[in-house]
């Protein structure tokens, strides 16, 4: 399947994004897929997607950053995050029984949410600035679908073309933001933890495996989204990356994911089926 089906084509036809929709409906791996994109075509790429996907009842409700550590940006040749648009139906609730053939080829990653407060988020420059224009922070289990077969090449505009592999996502019980210096430090010095149902470890990572700080996400995605005159409002919700590499799901897993120095020690859980 072409994609983007000609040199210097810069958006993908509606029959095109009829044929991704297809694959990603029937949970089909995609091959053949051009990498010889520009930053343009993927965006052009996301846009026409994510319109075919949206409706009144499937609406725009925030956007995630993808590529937000440093090792795989340099794996894909770019020096910042790549974004991709969240809808409503991707979300699902604490403890979701989830099938583990998801998608096309499903994965699953310890991520965490933070809701929007006001739009003085524009304004923000710093770590507390951030917290003093967000409400909630979440934990978040993302369910991506990388879409593409295994051994397929991958540039970071084709996988801005594919939304960045939203899918679905499991969201647990927000914690409130807070404006100080201790919570600041705890984003950042918190050990994201994930267990199965006995509790074995099967992966961790620190707050500082997203862009050195979690809440540098928060500021990437507020410059990029301005870049595309995109204005954040109260009750969007940023997906801010993943703090460990990519799991895959099997069936009769259930996965707990806990944010270890955070107050409470919030988690979210997801069982595949």
């Amino acid at each position: 399947m072409s994609w983007f089906s000609d040199a210097g084509a810069v958006c993908p036809s509606r029959e095109r994004v009829n044929t991704l929709l297809r694959f990603m409906e029937a949970k089909e791996q995609v091959k053949g897929l051009r990498t010889d994109l520009s930053m343009r075509d993927g965006e052009c790429g996301r846009q026409r997607l994510v319109e075919r996907m949206e409706s009144s009842e499937n609406r725009v409700i925030g956007y995630k950053a993808g590529l937000t550590n440093r090792a795989v940006q340099e794996q894909f040749g770019v020096a910042s995050p790549v974004r991709g648009v969240l809808l409503e139906k991707m979300l699902l609730p604490d403890g979701a029984d989830v099938p583990a053939d998801f998608g096309s080829r499903p994965m699953y990653e310890p991520d965490l949410l933070v809701v929007v407060k006001d739009a003085a988020i524009h304004q923000a420059k710093t770590h507390l600035d951030v917290l003093r224009s967000l409400s909630l922070v979440i934990p978040f289990i993302e369910l991506p679908d990388l879409l593409v077969a295994e051994g397929e090449k991958l540039s970071a505009p084709l996988i801005v073309s594919l939304n960045v592999g939203a899918r679905l996502g499991v969201v647990g019980k927000g914690i409130s933001a807070q404006a100080t210096p201790e919570f600041t430090a705890a984003l950042v010095a918190m050990r994201v933890v994930v267990t199965d149902q006995g509790g074995k470890e099967l992966a961790s990572g620190k707050g500082a495996a997203v862009l050195d700080h979690p809440l540098n996400a928060v500021l990437w995605l507020v410059q990029d989204l301005e870049k595309s005159r995109v204005r954040l409002k109260a009750g969007d919700m940023l997906s801010l990356g993943s703090f460990t590499a990519p799991l895959r799901p099997r069936p009769g897993l259930a996965v707990t994911v806990r944010y270890e120095g955070l107050p409470g020690n919030p988690t979210a859980s997801v069982r595949f089926r």
